[in-house]
């Protein structure tokens, strides 16, 4: 049976489960920067994560299905998630990037697209991190299982998508962890923060170590400035705090901003469980003979 929001939230394994999830997603970032930067903000990932079910969602047989402008559009605006012109700009983006390309339809309307393999294998790597965190936190098995079944991916994913962007408590993520989600780069910022947690060694505040601006801006290729803004910005909202005020070198965070993260991300992975286990189900009926009319 798939964890629910507050059972994740509420297990001692969580927060080392989105340690281990964030250090994947960095490992990920380290392997290609460009297209991780490019999907580092709650819009982008709210974007790509439409954009891809709707191209798995297509079937040959039903007319004007799988990823086209106007049913991005549809998914997105319905639950003002994006504006027209980001949409259009987003689609652009990934045709120019080329993480997505035309489909070979014969030239027939709406003009589809489909995604490249570098998209794909980078959606499937994101859901077999998801995974993983979710086994670190009941010893669960659904890695190996997913890796196993490949159609798990497929089935899973677009009901993943669907499932969160129809949340509004996933949609909008609570205003302080909104404050880095919905900027440029600030999903990899809250990475490295989360990966920096110290479990276990104060229950009030969590050591992140030193904090070098100008080195953690270069590596994510963002505006020193930008980063600063955001880290004073924490700090103003009782999300981080330095250790030292005046040399500003060390930081920690509030036990109060990591539990609203936690119960912000324990939405997402209740989801995606949730979806693992509906789509195994899917395929184990569907491999079952079906009784003689």
């Amino acid at each position: 049976m798939a964890l629910t929001a507050t059972e994740l939230q509420s297990s001692p394994r969580f927060v080392t489960a989105l340690k281990g999830l964030a250090t994947q997603l960095q490992g990920q970032f380290d392997g290609n920067p460009k297209l991780s930067r490019f999907m580092a903000s709650h819009q982008r990932w709210l974007l790509s994560q439409a954009a891809f079910a709707l191209q798995l969602e297509y079937d040959p047989a039903v007319g004007g299905s799988g990823l086209t402008t106007g049913r991005l559009k549809e998914m997105i605006l319905t639950v003002k998630a994006a504006s027209r012109n980001t949409v259009l700009n987003f689609l652009d983006q990934l045709m120019a990037y080329r993480y997505m390309r035309r489909a070979d339809d014969g030239g027939r309307r709406p003009r589809r697209f489909e995604a490249t393999d570098i998209s794909t294998q980078a959606m499937y790597n994101w859901f077999l991190a998801n995974l993983a965190a979710l086994d670190s936190v009941d010893d669960g098995n659904r890695v190996a299982e997913a890796v196993a079944e490949p159609r798990i991916f497929r089935l899973a994913q677009p009901r993943i998508a669907r499932h969160c962007i129809a949340d509004d408590r996933w949609r909008e993520p609570p205003p302080r962890v909104a404050l880095f989600l919905w900027t440029e780069s600030g999903g990899l910022v809250m990475d490295e923060i989360v990966s920096r947690i110290e479990v276990g060694v104060d229950e009030d505040r969590f050591d992140l170590g030193r904090i070098d601006a100008r080195a953690m801006a270069g590596r994510f290729l963002m505006s020193r400035t930008h980063l600063q803004r955001l880290l004073r910005k924490g700090v103003e909202l009782g999300c981080l705090a330095w250790h030292d005020e005046a040399k500003k070198t060390h930081m920690w965070m509030t036990r109060d901003y990591l539990d609203e993260y936690c119960g912000w991300q324990a939405v997402k992975f209740s989801i995606v469980d949730e979806a693992f286990d509906w789509a195994r189900a899917e395929l184990k009926s569907r491999a079952e003979p079906q009784p003689a009319e």
